[in-house]
């Protein structure tokens, strides 16, 4: 069970799978998503069969002639580009899909108006110029045959990792003129903190926004939920998506488990900080507290929360990897 949603690991850097394959053994996996559009289930990310099941016979196939003309097969062609085409077929495909794929989704995910939606997040939507119905195209792609916490569990089965839970790094950590304090006493040795660098700084220039997520799971009494593993709902429903476990972790049972996916705005202590929230504002926040962490020269920020960024698992990975090289060897 993935207690916060599907997480399919998918790289291409060799060097974070073979990092990883020492603490855990694969069960490959190539994830498929479909999402829930005018009543019919398509392949997303939105590809020519997509493009096959929504638009007429005609249309669709004008539509595949023209994109294949300009691009070739296999290509991922981001909307942005078609929007600003002189073809007015290929702006149609680009609105359709901003409309009826992204728009909705969209706002539901971060709690925007459709105004206040980056232009630079709406360029980054696809069309996959392929009938490739994969989520992902990288070349690893699996889950931990034991499972997340299997994985991390190997991590930490070291003598010299000591693990506290249930320990606020104030507890055990203080910044003070410049120097680091653990337990009481200075430490010279690089530090290496993940947690929120506002927190860290007692959110002294206030406190970086997140959006946050509300998992709803449901057990029913039948051996099949839905017909993949997970269904994205755009423009229906208040939750985005729905995730049935079987598909990820095959079981023979006749009952399964499924989680919808609730959008939501972080609050401090209640739920999970998961998707930084970024604006002017945001930006120039956490770049004072960046000012605040350089008078510590054995502070290392690593991670989503204390480079208040978003990171894919493996991007993270490799990041660990290079801060270790670079900065602490």
């Amino acid at each position: 069970m993935h207690k916060y949603g599907p997480h399919i690991f998918h790289t291409d850097y060799r060097e974070v799978f073979e990092y990883l394959s020492r603490f855990t053994e694969w069960r490959e996996y190539q994830h498929r998503v479909l999402g829930s559009i005018d009543g019919r289930l398509v392949p997303l990310p939105f590809n020519l069969t997509s493009m096959r099941e929504l638009l007429p016979e005609s249309l669709s196939r004008r539509l595949e002639e023209k994109l294949l003309e300009k691009h070739p097969h296999g290509a991922r062609v981001h909307i942005l580009e078609l929007m600003e085409e002189d073809d007015p077929d290929l702006r149609f495909l680009a609105d359709y899909i901003y409309r009826k794929v992204f728009l909705n989704y969209t706002m539901k995910q971060w709690g925007l108006k459709p105004e206040e939606i980056d232009p630079e997040v709406t360029g980054r939507v696809p069309v996959v110029l392929s009938n490739d119905d994969r989520y992902f195209q990288d070349t690893y792609q699996a889950v931990p045959l034991r499972g997340y916490t299997g994985m991390i569990g190997r991590m930490l089965d070291h003598p010299n990792i000591k693990l506290m839970l249930n320990t606020s790094h104030d507890e055990v950590l203080e910044l003070r003129d410049g120097s680091i304090f653990v337990m009481g006493s200075e430490f010279r040795g690089k530090l290496v903190f993940t947690g929120k660098i506002d927190e860290l700084f007692n959110y002294r220039y206030g406190e970086l926004p997140y959006r946050s997520l509300d998992f709803r799971f449901e057990a029913h009494d039948m051996e099949w939920f839905q017909e993949a593993a997970t269904i994205n709902y755009p423009n229906n429903y208040d939750y985005t998506r729905i995730t049935e476990f079987k598909h990820l972790h095959p079981v023979r049972s006749d009952r399964t488990v499924i989680v919808k996916e609730y959008p939501c705005s972080h609050v401090r202590g209640e739920n999970e900080a998961c998707y930084p929230i970024f604006t002017e504002e945001t930006r120039e926040m956490y770049r004072r507290y960046l000012e605040l962490a350089a008078d510590y020269d054995n502070l290392v920020l690593v991670g989503r929360l204390a480079e208040y960024r978003y990171y894919d698992m493996d991007d993270i990975v490799k990041r660990s990897l290079d801060v270790f090289r670079e900065m602490i060897l």
